[in-house]
């Protein structure tokens, strides 16, 4: 059996960013998790002794801390400077434009509507920049539950499908008199899907690979899916079983934006010593 690896996955600029952020910051605390991979956190903490704290009231006065890519709401930042502490943004820049549209768009009066799960880091910490009204939706059905004024305007959680994206935003369009769209899909994530599909039209089994939690591996594995029934989405190499490989003649491996080089190597060469 032959294994081919996507041509784009893996690391994205904003993680590649973040975790040189932490290494140079060896005895800081993150809040919440850095990024959405349990394995690469835990590395940090092991060799850079960079911990992981949940909420403001665990970071301690005059403690360093560090901002995770997703960003946080922007009260938390203020209660986070109000404690003294070195606070040190290792916010994804392409999170902290869609924060800045939202802050603007709200001020001059429009509703923000954002394609994204409300529950997601990232999510929460974009819509805490309204001043306004602001929703986050995930489905035509959700935004026929709500009541939009004339002035819309709309962006997306940058992991999200750009197709998705599109069916709110031509949905919104023709029933509004204003409408301001902002492509806040970051570049990886388009890379990433794009190649992830190719390979998975291709390859009778396909390997996701990236944190359960993570936004942009759960799509990954959808896209996956959608053309290679035989995709599995793991987060370590203990996850993998033999069977899933046999008969198989071609291995596809993508990884999501948070997951490193190595973990990717050991999941490769685990699926080696099948010898399938």
């Amino acid at each position: 059996m032959k294994i081919e690896l996507a041509e784009s996955y893996g690391f994205c600029f904003g993680v590649k960013r973040a975790i040189k952020i932490a290494e140079e910051n060896p005895g800081s605390a993150t809040l919440g998790p850095l990024i959405h991979n349990n394995m690469e956190i835990a590395r940090l903490k092991r060799d850079f002794n960079v911990s992981l704290v949940e909420s403001l009231d665990d970071v301690k006065p005059g403690s360093a801390t560090v901002i995770r890519t997703h960003g946080i709401p922007k009260n938390d930042l203020k209660e986070l400077l109000a404690k003294n502490t070195k606070v040190i943004d290792a916010t994804c820049p392409f999170v902290t434009k869609p924060q800045q549209i939202v802050e603007e768009m709200s001020q001059e009066g429009y509703d923000i509507v954002i394609f994204g799960d409300k529950n997601h880091p990232e999510i929460k910490g974009v819509m805490s920049y309204a001043t306004g009204p602001v929703y986050a939706v995930l489905s035509i059905e959700d935004l026929e539950k709500i009541h939009l004024r004339e002035r819309v305007a709309v962006i997306a959680q940058t992991t999200r499908k750009i197709e998705e994206y599109n069916k709110i935003v031509n949905w919104l369009v023709p029933r509004h008199k204003e409408v301001r769209v902002f492509n806040t899909i970051c570049n990886a994530t388009f890379e990433n899907q794009d190649a992830a599909k190719e390979l998975a039209k291709r390859a009778d089994v396909m390997i996701v690979v990236g944190g359960k939690q993570s936004s942009n591996t759960k799509q990954l594995h959808s896209i996956c899916k959608s053309f290679c029934p035989d995709s599995y989405h793991i987060e370590s190499k203990d996850e993998l079983q033999k069977e899933w490989f046999d008969g198989k003649k071609l291995c596809g491996v993508t990884a999501g934006a948070s997951t490193p080089e190595w973990i990717i190597e050991e999941i490769i060469g685990k699926i080696r010593e099948f010898k399938v």
